[in-house]
């Protein structure tokens, strides 16, 4: 076992620089203009590498958050919308992806079609579920799930966490119209506003259906309650963070002795699963609130709880006057934003959604440099043997463990890019005689069913979890795969004309990030195969255990808005994968040509261009409002904090800088939390 890890520690070797141009001729990657340089990078190191962008970019109207993701997000945006009009200069075959693409654009753009239709295309909904009798509650719920929301409860088809190659019925009660239970929870002065102008927008809501003032009120009450008392009975989010406590194997007939409200054989047949045995409960007390409420709710009160899934899901694909309506609460109130995004970039978000991987088929074969996935597993192969060298020089960590987890790590599946098989929209029909609302129901029924049918199969291992347009990467632990689709492949992120401080620094340190998660706090609950088994010795999991405490509780001392203090076990697994990501990215580049010569550009050297590159890609402005909000329902901490809090912890970004001790930035080495 020694002699392996020996093996593993001296896997590190020299890397081919990722540009053919001589160090000293670049021109592009960390910008003194991005910078505020009057700032003290031992004070506030986020305000030293990115200040200056953050003032050349002050938050417009339409944001409540803008950062430099969000550069990429309007830079897709355009892109897609320029695929969008070039696909309706040509007439295209019924039943194509480009007729598709283009009538759900097109009716998403139509704002003189969707007024004079106002709520029209939504009555027979409204109508049916008005027939509701309490006799045909099953079959009822049946309809509803597959078709308009997740009433009471809800169902999909996912993986066995305990054995990845099958899939299961996964079952979560509960439903929310605000971002968390703790506002609906908490009874201070801007919780209680909120909660008063959640019901006002739910009245308001029916009030557009042509409910009576007295109607409509009565409705919004009856949504608030049964949502408040789902929320009493919610873990928060930090503990749902646990995935031992959301398996909970119940078989059918555990479901109907527990909630026998509903006929479940009947409801499984109606969903199109047959011979289900057994399910994973989420939260049982959450599904213990929904059987007493499907028991004890009156006719009515049921009609108007599932009437209101049907108006407030709409109320984004109907009138401008509804729309407006819809975000003067979400948008203004919640997020603190000031103007509706231009109706151009809310229609793409429409066939974007619907059609997501045939849209990425479209993106990637105008917009993806295909060398770049060349360059990123280059990347990649530096990163895994950084990681590998730092899992073998742990000296918290047995040497039964490490080998474990550099079997984990070796066994790492990596999709970049985007997929190599499409996703079938064959089945979908798009009828641009029918209104945007009955299209965009017609693609989640689809979905719903095409989600369903993975009930009985293996889990396709190939299928991807993002699409090719999206800004972002992941990993996922089931499947043990690292992600990074082709959108997040470009500048600021991945630049093929930057240093490779530069590059190290941002995609670099994404990678890195991605593959620490196989080793955060959920990740290093699953092996190698994907399955959740524990693989660790109880003194190994113990040291991780105090050292991600120590982490979690330097981010619950953040203040980050008003008196609302960071979270620091919601955003654990978060933050150790930025702390690991950084620390193997900066190991990888160690090893490189420009790192070793050490020559500076523009006056900075490798090692702070590193961590100059890594600051500014986390520059952003925010308001009051996005920031809490994100505090209260995000599992990522807010920019500022994933640079300042986190690097307060690395000993090579103190050597950088030459921070010590008295600067605000510091953080005494005993104080200090390593984890990998």
């Amino acid at each position: 076992m020694k002699n392996i890890l020996r093996s593993v520690q001296w896997a590190m070797v020299a890397l081919l620089s990722l540009t053919a141009q001589p160090v000293a001729a670049q021109t592009t990657g960390v910008s003194r203009a991005d910078m505020n340089l009057n700032v003290n990078p031992g004070d506030d190191f986020y305000e030293y590498a990115g200040g200056g962008w953050m003032k050349a970019n002050p938050l417009k109207p339409e944001y409540s958050s803008f950062g430099v993701f969000d550069v990429l997000y309007e830079q897709n945006r355009e892109q897609l919308r320029d695929l969008f009009l070039d696909l309706a200069k040509s007439q295209h075959e019924q039943g194509s992806v480009g007729q598709k693409v283009t009538d759900l654009y097109k009716l998403a753009m139509d704002s003189d079609r969707l007024n004079r239709e106002g709520v029209a295309p939504v009555k027979a909904d409204l109508a049916e579920i008005a027939t509701f009798q309490r006799s045909n509650l099953t079959p009822f719920i049946v309809k509803q799930h597959l078709e308009n929301g997740n009433p009471f409860f809800g169902i999909g088809i996912e993986v066995d966490l305990k054995n990845s190659d099958a899939n299961m019925v996964w079952m979560s009660g509960g439903s929310s119209g605000l971002p968390d239970r703790d506002y609906y929870l908490n009874t201070d002065a801007d919780s209680r506003k909120i909660q008063e102008a959640y019901r006002k927008y739910l009245a308001q809501m029916f009030r557009f259906h042509g409910y009576s003032k007295k109607a409509a009120q009565r409705a919004a009450k009856t949504i608030y309650d049964i949502e408040y008392q789902f929320a009493e009975a919610s873990m928060p989010r930090a503990e749902a963070r646990d995935y031992n406590k959301l398996y909970n194997l119940r078989s059918v007939a555990q479901l109907q002795q527990d909630y026998p409200a509903i006929q479940w054989q009947q409801y499984f047949d109606g969903m199109g699963l047959k011979d289900v045995d057994q399910v994973i409960l989420t939260e049982p007390k959450v599904m213990a609130v929904a059987q007493k409420l499907m028991t004890t709710l009156t006719d009515q009160q049921i009609k108007d709880y599932v009437s209101g899934f049907v108006i407030c899901g709409s109320a984004g694909r109907l009138s401008d006057e509804i729309g407006q309506a819809d975000f003067e609460f979400y948008g203004r109130l919640l997020r603190g934003q000031q103007e509706r995004r231009p109706r151009w970039k809310r229609a793409i978000n429409v066939p974007d959604g619907l059609l997501g991987e045939a849209v990425g088929e479209l993106y990637v074969n105008k917009y993806f440099a295909h060398g770049s996935k060349e360059k990123m597993l280059k990347l990649i192969s530096a990163l895994r043997k950084s990681l590998a060298a730092h899992i073998a020089g742990l000296t918290w960590m047995s040497d039964s463990t490490k080998v474990n987890a550099l079997v984990k790590l070796n066994a790492f599946k990596v999709k970049i890019g985007y997929p190599d098989k499409w996703r079938d929209y064959s089945g979908l029909t798009v009828d641009a005689n029918k209104s945007l609302y009955e299209n965009v129901k017609a693609a989640t029924i689809y979905e719903t069913r095409r989600n369903l049918n993975k009930w009985g199969k293996p889990v396709d291992k190939e299928e991807w979890g993002m699409t090719p347009q999206t800004v972002n990467a992941y990993y996922d632990p089931t499947t043990n795969e690292i992600c990074f689709p082709a959108a997040i492949l470009q500048p600021p992120f991945f630049d093929v004309n930057a240093d490779d401080a530069t590059n190290f620094g941002a995609i670099g340190v994404v990678i890195g990030h991605e593959m620490t998660h196989g080793f955060d706090d959920q990740g290093r609950n699953f092996d190698n195969l994907g399955n959740m088994v524990d693989w660790w010795t109880a003194a190994d999991a113990e040291r991780f255990t105090e050292q991600a405490e120590k982490l979690a509780a330097q981010f619950d001392q953040i203040v980050v808005v008003k008196d609302q203090h960071a979270n620091g076990h919601l955003t654990l697994g978060e933050n150790i994968a930025d702390q690991g990501g950084l620390r193997i990215a900066y190991d990888a580049l160690r090893q490189t040509h420009q790192f070793k010569e050490g020559k500076p550009i523009d006056g900075f050297t490798p090692a702070q261009r590193f961590y100059l590159s890594y600051g500014r890609i986390w520059a952003e402005n925010a308001t009051e409002e996005s920031i809490f909000q994100q505090t209260k329902s995000d599992p990522h901490s807010i920019g500022r904090y994933r640079v300042n809090a986190t690097l307060r912890n690395i000993d090579t970004f103190f050597d950088a800088f030459g921070i010590h001790e008295g600067d605000k930035m510091w953080l005494a080495p005993e104080q200090r939390a390593i984890i990998w």
